[in-house]
């Protein structure tokens, strides 16, 4: 079975668009599948997370925010031997809002909420000696900020921390990143491994406590974003079809946010994670026609621990995804897709102390892209 170099880049183009809703504060996934394309090539897309997380026992209906995140990527095929890439994405955040009228997690109207967000540009590049093999690194430009609200009694009221706010003010910290890839174009078959190193942020930090208005600016507080692998497979596995898989690790079990004043007042740290994230999607792809293919998928994350922060309470999840494509010409394409997700229940904790159970949640991801070869 052999298939030539343009059903190779269709089909390849059918891996799942939908987005990830994974362990720690990890929502992209950190795909560099754009760079490895044939030739030149350019895309834009934007995913769409619909989560629902609940606890009967502390009466929370929903307490996790719609949220949707934008990506794009440009590659070029500099000389026969030599490529360069650009990619950008959000590659970790966070958004909760518990309801306000739930004294456990609200007070005086107002709710205990976050906000993180970040951003990612990676700029490659490959070096081919051969058809067969890519070598690839280069610098990774990332900003990190957040907002976190602490109200009600599971953060023991208005006396202790439940009338504390954060603000962490971005910051821009620089990492990198370093992979190969093998490939055999006749058969559609690729596999990569990517590296991803950690990034360290110090962030201009206002800590605020609401008994007295108690105000602590000029603080620091530390960052450091997670190192990760990523592998990347596929294969042809007969005419027009091929069989994908990606596994990622990610180090959350050393990560910690630790404000200052608020370790100060408590011991605790604001947000931290006890085991590192592993997760694997597979599935299969398969060209219909010269204008339409799909895919479907299965995932699996671990979660990155449990007990687990009351600002994401989920503990990794199952998923199953679909995808479609429809190429009007063979240079370019617009992809959707959707993932349902079966949440992890997760017991939620303050500290040491465990505030109740989340259970029987889930989401539904959506997503489009549209990719142009030139």
């Amino acid at each position: 079975m052999k298939l030539n170099k343009i059903y190779s880049a269709i089909l390849l183009s059918t891996l799942p668009l939908t987005p990830a809703l994974a362990a720690g504060l990890d929502r992209s996934g950190q795909s560099i599948a754009a760079f490895l394309q044939p030739g030149n090539y350019a895309e834009a897309g934007i995913s769409i997370l619909d989560p629902k997380v609940q606890s009967n026992q502390l009466k929370v209906n929903d307490m996790a925010e719609d949220y949707y995140f934008p990506s794009a990527a440009i590659k070029v095929q500099a000389t026969e031997h030599i490529s360069i890439g650009l990619l950008y994405d959000q590659p970790f955040g966070a958004e909760s809002l518990y309801p306000s009228n739930n004294p456990v997690f609200g007070a005086n109207g107002e709710a205990t909420q976050v906000e993180v967000e970040t951003h990612n540009l990676s700029a490659l590049i490959g070096y081919q000696p051969t058809e067969n093999w890519n070598f690839y690194a280069g610098p990774v430009y990332q900003t990190v900020q957040g907002t976190v609200s602490l109200r009600g009694l599971a953060y023991g009221g208005a006396s202790k921390l439940g009338s504390y706010d954060i603000n962490l003010k971005e910051d821009e910290a620089y990492g990198w990143l370093a992979g190969f890839a093998y490939q055999i174009p006749e058969i559609a078959l690729k596999t990569a491994v990517t590296y991803r190193s950690e990034i360290k942020h110090e962030l201009d930090t206002t800590e605020t406590f609401g008994f007295g208005a108690i105000q602590r600016p000029n603080a620091l507080t530390e960052v450091v974003t997670p190192q990760s692998v990523n592998i990347d497979f596929q294969t042809g596995v007969a005419a027009n079809t091929l069989a994908f898989a990606n596994i990622r690790w990610a180090h959350w079990d050393q990560f910690a946010v630790t404000p200052k004043f608020l370790n100060a007042a408590s011991s605790n740290n604001l947000i931290d994670y006890s085991d590192d994230q592993w997760s694997a999607t597979v599935g299969v792809g398969r060209k219909f026609n010269s204008h339409w293919s799909g895919s479907a998928s299965v995932g699996y994350d671990s979660g990155a621990g449990n007990p687990v922060t009351t600002l994401g309470p989920t503990e990794g999840y199952w998923s199953v995804g679909l995808g479609g494509q429809y190429s009007p010409a063979e240079n370019y394409f617009i992809q959707a897709g959707v993932k349902y997700f079966w949440l992890g229940d997760a017991t939620a904790r303050t500290g040491t102390t465990n505030v109740g159970e989340f259970e029987d949640n889930y989401a539904l991801g959506y997503g489009l892209k549209i990719g142009y070869r030139f």
